[in-house]
């Protein structure tokens, strides 16, 4: 919508919405104003999602009051896009492909003269045991990973900033190119058989969309500097932010999906109206 803010609410389908998520879509859709709210369906990961569980998004989100254009992007029909993503940063010199599994990465990260391991918005920061190889080597059971201090260098940046309507509001939040490299390292942008992953497809898939303002909680906000990053890398505009708070339970922890206790459709099979949620909500 022309002049107008756009948000979009991204769920995957691999189970029921809880209160969190409904928070999440509410406040994406009150934010929108007068402009424009957007479903997303961020099915990359074939193996857990499910169709009935979109359907059942939908219901709820209908149910709440919410209503969006038609059709809804599905990551899974996107897969082009974000090839031709990855193919762009790797004709930089950008990318480089990763055979180091899970178990390969903690016995690297720890060996008594590596210290602590440096947690990342993707848990441990990758040691950079792939580093040297090249795209010419990648196979298919490998992962593609960002080169982030090749990234910076390449752009000439010192430091990445976004700024944020809810955290700290019209201050621009910075973080140096070598705090980046650090605590954040080199994330993997396409996982073995998804041909993406979060950080890409999100980038990707914002940039088409047209989102203005980026809704999503709290937890999410130390992998906006990867975002912001690969917007640049990929020459997208960078829109700005709001990272909300988390619903959490009676014992202060953030819902999951496993919560099905707090599940919309058993609130609203326990005769719960929208209202009602939204109260609970603190909306």
């Amino acid at each position: 919508m022309a002049g107008g803010t756009v948000t979009r609410f991204a769920p995957s389908p691999t189970g029921p919405l809880h209160l969190g998520h409904a928070f999440a879509a509410l406040t994406a859709a009150r934010l929108a104003g007068p402009g424009q709210f957007l479903l997303r369906i961020e099915d990359i990961d074939q193996s857990r999602c499910r169709p009935e569980y979109e359907a059942m998004i939908a219901e709820d989100l209908h149910w709440l009051g919410l209503d969006w254009p038609q059709p809804v992007m599905r990551q899974s029909e996107r897969l082009p896009a974000y090839q031709a993503a990855l193919d762009q940063l790797a004709a930089s010199g950008l990318t480089y492909p990763c055979q180091c599994r899970r178990a390969d990465i903690r016995a690297a990260l720890s060996a008594p003269q590596e210290g602590a391991p440096v947690i990342g918005p993707d848990g441990p920061v990758y040691p950079g045991t792939c580093r040297h190889r090249h795209m010419a080597e990648a196979s298919p059971n490998d992962t593609i990973r960002l080169n982030s201090a090749a990234a910076l260098a390449h752009l000439g940046l010192d430091e990445v900033g976004f700024l944020d309507e809810n955290v700290a509001p019209g201050v621009a939040h910075r973080l140096a190119a070598a705090d980046l490299i650090a605590g954040i390292g080199d994330v993997v942008l396409a996982r073995r058989s998804m041909g993406t992953s979060y950080h890409l497809s999100v980038v990707v898939d914002d940039a088409a969309q047209g989102i203005t303002l980026v809704t999503r909680g709290k937890d999410l906000l130390d992998s906006t500097w990867i975002h912001v990053l690969l917007q640049k890398l990929l020459q997208l505009e960078t829109p700005r932010y709001h990272h909300h708070r988390l619903i959490r339970d009676a014992h202060g922890k953030r819902l999951a999906k496993r919560d099905d206790a707090r599940a919309l459709r058993l609130y609203r099979a326990e005769g719960a109206t929208p209202e009602d949620i939204r109260h609970m909500l603190g909306l």
